[in-house]
């Protein structure tokens, strides 16, 4: 980049529009509950501070991973709370969530004595992290009254919030799910915040669509639902479909002919069955395309799906295009998009779409249109 101008033309196209559709679906699915807007790791990917422009009017508050990705976004002017999932990681941090609204779950004792100990003029807003079996970060069950009570009675704390997380929200029925919606009401029957609770996310919020038992949460956190994609293994069926807010886009940089029986890339992991024309495209694991994605992974090229060969490189993928001659040198190729899901393409390299989204690397830019 010289000057702020991008001479080369990958780049990911991020749609303010999509995201806004994606909120108000969300908006719509939650009913009456809070909304929650997940916009940590860079907002997955697709620049935080845009990302909380475009959905800030259909959510309540914003969710973060930790505190200096609650203040970019305080300081980017916006005035929601903000929830930090991995709470604080000492108490020099407790002040300045208290100054700005930055309200931090706690999920162990030392985050509890920490607030005990604050001396703050304003309250804290807390979320109190469950553990109902995904065994990660929270309290057990058992534990929870206690830890209820004790915040309760803290000068510190402003209010209190009761929070768990499902570990396979993404399956419409699984055995795992009951248990754990089973455990959370217990763990929240021993306290008087039968409103301040959140357990559902994008996942089991599109499942609810899927006539699952309607959600009692108060808060619904909406991440991946933003961005475009749909977690949930059965199809959604929405009145509106969810619209990808990322297009991941690179040029055709060369084309070749290889014989049959030639090799194409990094240790021949594909050979020609027939004489072919391949195109490389530049576009490479270095910019976050997954370097395990497999022979046949899809790739758009001009209305045409083409298939991934070879091995990705660093900076350059090539695809067969055998079938498709007016495919030509400067034709532009969607990784994933509007045309092309993300999730087909990280099922093809074994992952799933977030893991794609948050990889795609600085080096990308972000076009926001």
């Amino acid at each position: 980049m010289a000057n702020g101008v991008h001479f080369r033309p990958t780049r990911a196209e991020i749609s303010s529009q999509a995201l806004r559709h994606n909120a108000r679906i969300a908006r719509q699915l939650a009913g009456d509950a809070k909304i929650l807007g997940v916009i940590k790791a860079d907002g997955y990917g697709h620049g935080m501070c845009a990302v909380a422009e475009a959905i800030s009017s259909y959510v309540d508050a914003f969710a973060v991973a930790f505190i200096d990705e609650a203040i970019t976004i305080r300081n980017a002017g916006f005035q929601h709370p903000i929830v930090i999932l991995e709470g604080c990681f000492s108490s020099a941090e407790l002040p300045i969530c208290a100054h700005h609204n930055f309200q931090p779950v706690i999920h162990h004792q030392q985050q509890l004595d920490d607030i005990l100990m604050l001396r703050s003029v304003r309250p804290l807003g807390v979320w109190v992290k469950v553990d109902t079996g995904m065994h990660r970060l929270g309290w057990h069950v058992d534990e929870t009254q206690a830890v209820y009570e004790t915040l309760k009675n803290c000068p510190n704390v402003a209010s209190i919030t009761m929070m768990s997380h499902f570990a396979n929200a993404e399956k419409a029925v699984h055995p795992l799910n009951t248990l754990q919606q089973e455990r959370f009401l217990k763990a929240c029957a021993v306290t008087e915040t039968t409103l301040h609770t959140s357990l559902e996310t994008s996942a089991a919020l599109l499942s609810s669509a899927l006539d699952m038992p309607h959600h009692a949460s108060h808060w619904i956190r909406t991440g991946i639902l933003i961005y475009g994609d749909n977690p949930v293994e059965l199809p959604t069926e929405l009145e509106q479909p969810l619209q990808p807010a990322m297009r991941l886009i690179a040029p055709v940089i060369a084309l070749h002919q290889v014989p049959a029986g030639d090799t194409v890339g990094y240790g021949g992991t594909w050979t020609a069955n027939r004489d072919s024309r391949i195109a490389t495209i530049a576009i490479g694991y270095a910019d976050g395309y997954p370097r395990h994605a497999k022979n046949g992974t899809p790739v758009w090229i001009n209305g045409h799906e083409v298939p991934l060969v070879g091995t990705v490189s660093m900076d350059m993928i090539t695809v067969d295009i055998t079938d498709f001659p007016t495919i030509g040198l400067g034709d532009e190729a969607e990784l994933w998009g509007p045309h092309l899901s993300v999730t087909r393409v990280a099922k093809h390299a074994g992952t799933i779409s977030y893991d794609l989204l948050t990889n795609v690397t600085a080096r990308v830019p972000r076009i926001h249109c």
